[in-house]
């Protein structure tokens, strides 16, 4: 038989305020402040609706997060929360006890509910319970709007009962309520919906923006100016869009100035992420103007570019601090080595991640831009699978690499020796492969974790090299 832990007795006390609910409503401004918690969540699980509405207007706490309690947004104790804040929003000073700023309806609090539920003993951040000033700055205080934080996620084509409600309950509030919004995820909405939603937003609390479906030309043109009053936004990703074979030249031109425009304005960019923006392709130049500081991050993947881009990317002062360079899927083939090796030396100070996966890099443009590579010290992520190497090559990396001190995630393509003259992988090969590095490792005599995989390569085509899971080579020193 197991043995159940006792209730502590704040549970006991918040379950027998509740079974009497006039009795909690007339003490909630003399109740002690550490019953607060406990008793809204009683009041929230067991859907005391007028009991959380007479607790919001004297909540003793900055910040009500109660998107910590909601793992479906329930309805009807929502509506109760927003109904109290009503009231509040009614009286011209709110009740003496309530320090009520802040309505946080993300899955941020969870920290705060478990620690005053005793299932932790994390210290709460004293914003949590900062004090509210007497006399005239009181009053002030009072009649500040009350500023209500989400995170969006637009994933549908029509907008959900959750959203639909809280967009009209706070349209009917203006002035009174600030609907704030740090993530805002779109991956199916249409765009009327969407600006719909995002009039009832604070456009500059945004600090993060995820494209994630696939977009026209032109819709992210009637996107862009929305984007670009978000001048807040510290991440943006932008997934595909495709080329229209029926939209004209100077038609796409001038969609592609409306969208760069709107960069301007993004002053506080630091990671950029554009997956396939074929509208780049000899204008690169255009966006890279448009940047207004340096960034952290740049990932630029599975387009063509040309050399005139590469020219004007290594030649940008905003890319000069970089921290992560991804060019995954930009074929390099027919491109000078010097352009990658001039863009290597650019960022070589600074740069932690880079990513030339599938960029159709060979033994003589590798071999340019290696001695550049090798002076990435704060380098700690590095991968070149699916280009076409030589084993020779493959080992002048991995003895310049370990002069690396910090690169612990490490990401090769198999040597060209493991295929068939057809670009079909051979096991024996492979395997007699794994030895030979394994051997150089153990000259080395560093313990490294090397990720060598058979991969999709541009040389011979996706449709020719197998997908295999990669092979892990860990070398240790001692009997590891």
């Amino acid at each position: 038989m197991s043995v159940q832990t006792p209730r502590r007795l704040l549970d006991l006390a918040g379950t027998s305020l509740l079974r009497e609910e006039a009795v909690a409503l007339s003490v909630l401004e003399d109740l002690p402040t550490e019953l607060f918690p406990p008793l809204f969540m009683e009041a929230f699980d067991g859907r005391h609706i007028e009991t959380l509405k007479a607790m919001v207007q004297v909540w003793p706490f900055v910040r009500l997060p109660l998107g910590g309690l909601m793992d479906m947004p329930y309805m009807g104790p929502l509506q109760a929360v927003l109904e109290g804040i009503d009231v509040l929003i009614a009286q011209k000073v709110r009740p003496r006890r309530c320090k009520l700023r802040v309505l946080d309806l993300r899955d941020t609090g969870q920290n705060f509910w478990s620690m005053w539920s005793g299932s932790s003993t994390q210290v709460y951040s004293s914003s949590w319970m900062a004090p509210v000033a007497d006399g005239r700055s009181r009053t002030k205080q009072s009649l500040a709007p009350l500023k209500v934080f989400i995170d969006l996620s637009l994933k549908r084509r029509t907008l959900d009962n959750f959203l639909t409600y809280l967009s009209r309950w706070v349209e009917r509030r203006k002035g009174s309520i600030l609907l704030c919004c740090r993530k805002l995820s779109i991956s199916a909405m249409p765009m009327e919906n969407i600006k719909k939603v995002l009039a009832q937003v604070q456009l500059d609390s945004i600090q993060e923006v995820q494209v994630n479906c696939i977009w026209k030309l032109s819709t992210l043109a009637r996107f862009a100016p929305l984007l670009g009053q978000m001048s807040n936004v510290q991440k943006l990703l932008l997934s595909p869009i495709p080329r229209s074979a029926l939209e004209e030249q100077q038609q796409q031109q001038q969609h592609v100035v409306q969208i760069l425009s709107q960069f301007l304005k993004l002053h506080h960019l630091r990671d950029l992420y554009l997956e396939c923006p074929f509208f780049l392709e000899g204008r690169l130049d255009q966006m890279l103007r448009c940047l207004s500081r340096p960034l952290d991050n740049l990932s630029i993947t599975y387009t063509l570019l040309r050399e005139s881009d590469l020219i004007h990317l290594s030649q940008c002062s905003n890319i000069s601090q970089l921290k992560g360079l991804d060019l995954s899927g930009v074929v390099l083939t027919t491109f000078s080595p010097e352009l990658l090796q001039g863009l290597l030396e650019k960022v070589a100070a600074t740069l932690q991640e880079l990513d030339l996966e599938l960029c159709g890099i060979t033994d003589p443009q590798f071999e340019v831009i290696l001695p550049t590579l090798s002076r990435c010290s704060e380098l700690r992520s590095f991968s070149l699978c699916g280009n076409f190497l030589s084993m020779a090559n493959i080992e002048k990396m991995l003895r310049h690499t370990a002069r690396l001190p910090n690169l612990s995630h490490e990401w090769y393509p198999a040597p060209q020796e493991s295929y068939s003259p057809q670009g079909i992988p051979l096991e024996g090969r492979f395997k007699k492969i794994q030895a030979e590095v394994l051997e150089i490792l153990r000259d080395l005599g560093q313990s490294r974790t090397i990720r060598i995989s058979l991969s999709p390569c541009p040389h011979y085509g996706s449709d020719i090299c197998d997908h295999t899971e990669p092979i892990i080579i860990q070398h240790c020193r001692g009997n590891c």
